[in-house]
């Protein structure tokens, strides 16, 4: 399954007409094959914990970094398809591959996907520090290169993705054995017409049921972000919040707040924060970073 998603995505159609497909195969195979070998090299500088041995040109750019979800997909199988995480390789890795993907996922094959990685982190976990993103959109789109090191991260997130869908498939990571599990969600709740209850209801049961299956982990849960948009009023989502952090605090949990540094006066997602008043810009994801740095480092100590 997964040599037909790189093949589907590497878009070569212009040339199957006078290729033959044996032939096309194994060019494939040999594109793979030395990026594999590419990997495993980089992979031992990045073990290494020597920055200044890896060149700049192997770490993320605005101009080859997948932007859509298809490429984002495309590439995350091809790096399954050598046994890594993405998140551990240069955010660029596997152009050749995903660079020309077209066609957008489905949300079954998304949790496959995460499934395929969730093993990978399993049977690393025992071994390396690991770190779990779970949620929407906002999530699935942090920057891996932005994640605290040198710990192994493993991101959970779906675009689009509930409170109601991530209790679904905490299963799907439960052999895992993370350090910490980061949770942001319900603004997607908010948007289908959830009720503020609804969504406390449902992230109490997740945070129950990651106590419970991976009892070593921390689990931070963050606040909704802001927006500009019409998906809810400040208000709404500022009393939300509240309520998520006494829950959280309840639970046993910990409560991330990013509305302090990430909301304007108003009240509102801050203007250059965001590229359409829901979806962060680079410097959204810069000042997300900061803030999760900070926690990572003050949780890590207690």
């Amino acid at each position: 399954m997964l040599d037909s998603l790189i093949i589907a995505s590497t878009q070569l159609s212009n040339r199957t007409s006078i290729v033959p497909k044996d032939e096309l195969r194994a060019v494939r195979s040999q594109a793979v094959q030395a990026e594999k070998q590419r990997l495993n090299q980089l992979l031992l500088k990045l073990r290494s914990h020597r920055p200044e041995a890896i060149a700049s040109t192997e770490f993320s750019s605005a101009s080859t970094v997948p932007k859509s979800g298809s490429q984002l997909y495309s590439q995350r199988v091809a790096a399954l398809s050598t046994g890594h995480l993405s998140t551990r390789l240069p955010a660029n890795s596997f152009q050749s591959v995903w660079s020309n993907a077209t066609q957008q996922p489905t949300y079954e094959q998304w949790r496959t996907l995460m499934k395929r990685e969730a093993a990978i982190a399993a049977k690393e976990s025992t071994t390396q520090q690991l770190g779990v993103l779970l949620g929407d959109s906002l999530s699935l789109w942090f920057p891996s290169d932005r994640l605290p090191q040198p710990q192994t991260w493993l991101n959970q997130s779906i675009s689009g993705e509930t409170t109601s869908g991530i209790l679904h498939r905490l299963s799907d990571f439960a052999a895992t054995r993370p350090r910490v599990i980061y949770l942001m969600a319900g603004i997607n709740d908010l948007k289908q017409g959830a009720t503020d209850n609804e969504i406390l209801w449902n992230v109490r049961q997740i945070i129950t049921q990651l106590r419970q299956t991976q009892p070593q982990a921390k689990v931070i849960v963050q606040s909704v972000l802001p927006t500009r948009s019409v998906v809810a009023s400040s208000d709404r989502i500022t009393q939300l919040n509240r309520q998520l952090k006494a829950l959280s605090t309840y639970n046993g949990a910990y409560f991330l707040d990013l509305s302090a540094q990430m909301a304007d006066a108003t009240g509102k997602l801050r203007q250059d924060l965001t590229t359409d008043g829901l979806h962060l810009s680079a410097k959204g994801y810069a000042t997300w970073q900061s803030i999760l740095m900070k926690a990572d480092g003050a949780i890590a100590t207690r």
